[in-house]
């Protein structure tokens, strides 16, 4: 490319004092994912300094959004959630007014109580200038489209502002029932990150289309990591059967109007092409998943590496056209963001 490429990260993740402490109250299981611990992953997300920044340098990411390590504060109980929600932002939204230049920040929303997760959006939104709002799924046992997230989502469209969606590890029953009793660390492993994690959320994103979430709300927008959650894969199959749902479009027109979809630092070149054709580079953005796609696991085995400007080469080197590139790199964020109406209060 003649000009520099330039990238924003829309999925790069840390954790904050006010999480943390929140956890760490409740009695939660103090796994490094949740920032708990010394090793290099939790150390990473604890670390908003020059070591995070020298990280974006090295992988070629020229901004970042940061968000809450999953599942944010859904799994906290509802007594603090909204507390510790707005603590977090508060936090979050000093670290990027320290270097505007590197950082940007999805809110917590306390998604356990209807009217203070609508209220926080808004707050995060108008008060602290955020582009957006990251969510973890199901919440106790309501799922996404669960009629409580309806004034959530209606805030969301209001302002005009995206709703990124972060996996968590299924319901326990599922886990029970499919990844029990497999050897060693696997039932674990597939439940997460491993694959459990995409299946659960893709079907979520399903509920929502099916149960009239962006018929009732038609401007949503929401964006999806890891590739779609599974779901762009099946997308054509799914929709032989979309009509029994009586939707009042075609299944695959929700996504290509209400979704935007990145990788997560899956350097997948069958997956971006993939995502590409179904999506076009016009609903595509970019991300790392920084630190779970860097470095090395507790216990040996390694992430993703996107090392050496791994995330950046991964981008440049894709088959697309320098416009397209710049457009899943930065410019589809740009004008995602754009939108946004934060003086649209109710």
């Amino acid at each position: 490319m003649s000009d520099r490429l330039r990238i924003i990260g829309v999925e790069e993740t840390v954790v904050v004092p006010a999480v943390l402490e929140a956890y760490r109250r409740a009695g939660s299981p103090q796994i490094f994912s949740r920032g708990f611990g010394d090793g290099p992953v939790a150390t990473s997300l604890r670390d908003v300094g020059e070591r995070r920044l020298a990280h974006m340098d090295d992988q070629g990411i020229d901004v970042a959004v940061l968000s809450l390590s999953t599942p944010g504060v859904q799994d906290l109980p509802e007594a603090d959630a909204v507390a510790v929600a707005r603590e977090a932002n508060d936090q979050l939204a000093a670290i990027v007014a320290a270097r505007p230049d590197r950082f940007q920040a999805f809110a917590a929303i306390p998604t356990q109580s209807p009217a203070a997760a609508a209220a926080e959006l808004e707050r995060a939104v108008c008060e602290l200038g955020f582009p957006g709002a990251m969510l973890y799924g199901r919440t106790g046992d309501k799922l996404a489209d669960h009629p409580d997230h309806d004034e959530l989502y209606a805030t969301a469209e209001r302002l005009a502002v995206p709703l990124h969606f972060h996996p968590q590890t299924p319901a326990q029953p599922v886990v029970d029932a499919y990844y029990s009793g497999l050897p060693g660390p696997m039932g674990p492993i597939l439940a997460g990150a491993g694959l459990g994690w995409y299946y659960d959320l893709g079907v979520q994103y399903l509920r929502m289309i099916f149960s009239g979430v962006f018929d009732r709300f038609p401007d949503l927008q929401v964006i999806a990591g890891h590739w779609g959650e599974i779901v762009l894969f099946y997308l054509d199959h799914t929709g032989f059967f979309a009509e029994a749902g009586g939707l009042s479009r075609p299944l695959a027109d929700y996504f290509t109007h209400n979704f935007w979809v990145a990788g997560s630092g899956t350097n997948s070149p069958r997956y971006l092409r993939w995502t590409a054709e179904v999506m076009g580079t016009g609903r595509m953005l970019y991300s790392t998943d920084y630190p779970f796609t860097y470095g090395t696991r507790p216990g040996g085995f390694p992430y993703v590496d996107t090392s050496d400007g791994a995330a950046r080469s991964f981008l440049e080197n894709a088959p697309f056209t320098d416009e397209q590139k710049a457009d899943i790199g930065h410019r589809n964020w740009e004008r995602l963001t754009s939108r946004a109406r934060p003086g649209s209060r109710a």
